[in-house]
């Protein structure tokens, strides 16, 4: 794991939890990016310092491209 990912990990207890902030609906993480991705909303949202930012203005749209494998 490099810097960036260590950097952006957030606890697997946590994840559990939250949801999208629009459709109420689950979460997946990509490690890669270090964002939250709604599938339903088509939005990822960013993941500071371990932090998820469950704001839809700092989310990045998303297409069909751009949500992550299970």
């Amino acid at each position: 794991m490099d810097h960036q990912q260590e950097k952006n990990r957030i606890d697997p207890k946590l994840l559990e939890l939250l949801v999208c902030p629009l459709t109420k609906g689950k979460l997946t993480l990509d490690k890669d990016r270090g964002e939250l991705v709604s599938r339903a909303a088509k939005l990822a949202y960013p993941v500071r310092d371990g932090i998820p930012i469950m704001l839809p203005s700092e989310a990045r749209s998303i297409g069909d491209e751009g949500t992550p494998g299970t």
